[in-house]
């Protein structure tokens, strides 16, 4: 049965009057106040609604309390004992989810039910629904100017071990042979014993570890061909086919070995470590990490926010630069991958950049082409770098059309032509041949004069680098930078680059929740400056207020005493009395 309470609603007795006022106003200028007042209400707890039933089974746990708790568990990076810690004993929390009972059902959740609702929410995707929520709401608040944005990706890594490669095949061959004892006795009776014996003992993966470094490629060769043939004896059985071990086993084998035809079948080669695919298995208890030649295994994640051009610190504190765009990757994909992705799911929420600041890794032709027909300006140095000693297109003066007006002499061409996207431009003979820089230049000789012929794509990247030497480029490149400490940040508070957890799926929804966390913490700080800077400008006007306010009510102190004592029913008759009963 599924339990939602309305948080919408108002109390008619406020339930949490029982705090002292220095108190209460803590919370309220804290993250558990804005998260209360602002965010609670945006937690998509309807999207639950199909999986329980509305009259039948034992009531759940109010939906608001378990998306809190699995958000809060995130961004302050608790495990599972920790968090129900906090959810039971944690004023902050309570006030922050509204929760105004006193019963287990209401301050507890057990963790069957906190793995369970997680596993629901990652099958659901709701980690990206909450964050999108969020961000949204925050965007409105605090009237963020999404027009500027910086994008960058930091590696993290899930919890499993490194793994070397005779390592990762051993792992492999006994997964699949203790699954098959497990499951299959029959089939498992058919498999050679010696090769049972030598890695279904416990003690057989550390004593693959201890081969010494001389024997390693033996070794590896002799664990390849049991692979192979584990592999091959399996192929065509049903019952085998499907299990994920074995999948494993047969993606280990092609991205590890060779399979070269022989007399007697097909031998086994183990490639070199350098043919091996980045995409490759890393470990069997996590087939979705990968490896990146720069930072090594594990994953990256895209991380895309708002940011403002000012020195002005004031300013700076109460402007509230938001993530708005998360993606986990493997650790092998290229950034350049990421940059359109990020664009089009920003765009299609609202809150897309019309400048958007990168490394060079995102800034290639293609992306900026593709970003540029979408309305974004993307700023990134240009790839590669161009021949020492050498004149290259970019020290020819060009046109925004991308024909070459001078050249670096400050010569202009006799003759100018494009071809679909290629250029070529004619220069004189006479001079060109007397050029001092004729041996460096590359333009060469031809019926007219000598010539340049370039693609469109060089002219574009030329007109880039001829930018990039600007001051315009530098002042607006520079904030770039400011990325770096949001990376810092991201790991410092949530401790994102050294997971818990194993798989994509996992990865994915502990890096999206931890973002939303930084959100929520980095606006509670500009909604502090923001009542502090108020606070300031009504101490201002106190002091004045004050006075007429004492005055105030002194006059109404003594107006509302003489009232009682001289207007009242009872005096004026006695007085009357009085005057009726004088003789003269």
């Amino acid at each position: 049965m599924i339990r939602i309470k309305d948080h919408k609603q108002r109390d008619l007795f406020d339930p949490w009057s029982f705090l002292s006022p220095k108190r209460r106003q803590m919370l309220d200028a804290s993250w558990a106040g804005l998260f209360k007042e602002q965010l609670l209400t945006e937690l998509p707890v309807e999207q639950f609604a199909p999986h329980f039933n509305q009259g039948f089974g034992r009531p759940t746990k109010e939906l608001h309390t378990v998306l809190g708790t699995l958000l809060f568990q995130q961004f302050f990076d608790l495990n599972d004992c920790e968090a129900i810690d906090q959810l039971s004993f944690n004023i902050q929390w309570h006030y922050a989810l509204n929760i105004t009972e006193e019963s287990d059902s209401a301050k507890y959740i057990s963790p069957k039910t906190l793995w369970s609702m997680r596993q629901l929410m990652m099958e659901l995707g709701l980690d990206q629904e909450v964050f999108d929520q969020i961000a949204l709401k925050l965007a409105d608040i605090f009237d963020v100017d999404t027009d500027k944005q910086r994008i960058d990706s930091v590696h993290i890594k899930s919890n499993m071990r490194r793994l070397g490669r005779i390592s990762i095949m051993v792992n492999c061959i006994r997964k699949f042979l203790v699954n098959v004892k497990r499951g299959h006795k029959e089939l498992f009776e058919t498999i050679d014993p010696s090769l049972c014996e030598r890695y279904l003992p416990e003690k057989a993966l550390s004593a693959f570890s201890m081969v010494k470094p001389s024997q390693a490629a033996k070794t590896l060769e002799s664990i390849a061909r049991d692979l192979y043939d584990l592999v091959e004896q399996f192929k065509g059985v049903s019952e085998t086919a499907t299990m994920h071990s074995y999948k494993l086993m047969d993606r280990v084998l092609h991205e590890h070995c060779n399979l070269v035809p022989a007399e007697n079948g097909r031998e086994v080669q183990v490639k070199t470590a350098k043919d091996v695919p980045a995409s490759s298995l890393q470990n069997p208890s996590d087939p979705d990490a990968s490896y990146s030649g720069h930072k090594g295994q594990g994953y990256q994640v895209q991380v895309m926010e708002t940011f403002t051009e000012t020195e002005d610190p004031e300013e700076k504190s109460e402007t509230l630069n938001l993530i708005t765009h998360v993606e986990v990757q493997p650790a092998h994909e290229s950034d350049a991958t990421a940059l359109i992705p990020a664009i089009e799911s920003t765009q299609q929420r609202g809150i897309g950049p019309k400048k958007l600041l990168a490394d060079s890794l995102y800034g290639g032709d293609d992306n900026c082409q593709d970003a540029e027909e979408r309305g974004v300006q993307v700023i990134a140095p240009s790839m590669g770098q161009p021949k020492e000693g050498r004149l290259n297109l970019s020290d020819f003066e060009l046109g925004k059309n991308g024909k070459v007006t001078r050249c670096p002499q400050g010569h202009q061409p006799i003759e100018s032509r494009k071809k679909k996207t290629r250029h070529s431009v004619c220069f004189n003979a006479e001079i060109c041949s007397q050029c001092p820089q004729r041996d460096v230049c590359p333009s060469k000789p031809g019926k007219k004069g000598y010539y340049l012929r370039y693609e469109e794509k060089a002219a574009r990247i030329s007109l880039r680098r001829q930018f990039e030497q600007t001051e315009a480029f530098i002042n607006q490149y520079r904030w770039r930078a400011g990325v770096e400490a949001t990376m810092s940040e991201y790991d410092r508070r949530t401790g994102v680059k050294q997971l818990r957890v194993r798989g994509i799926n996992a990865v994915r929804f502990n890096a999206m929740l931890k973002a939303c966390g930084i959100n929520i913490l980095r606006a509670v700080a500009v909604w502090a400056a923001k009542n502090a800077g108020s606070r300031t400008a009504k101490g201002q006007k106190a002091g004045i207020g004050l006075l007429f306010g004492l005055i105030k009510e002194l006059f109404n102190a003594i107006w509302n005493f003489a009232r009682n004592i001289f207007w009242r029913p009872s005096f004026l008759w006695v007085y009357a009395h009085n005057c009726h009963s004088i003789t003269f």
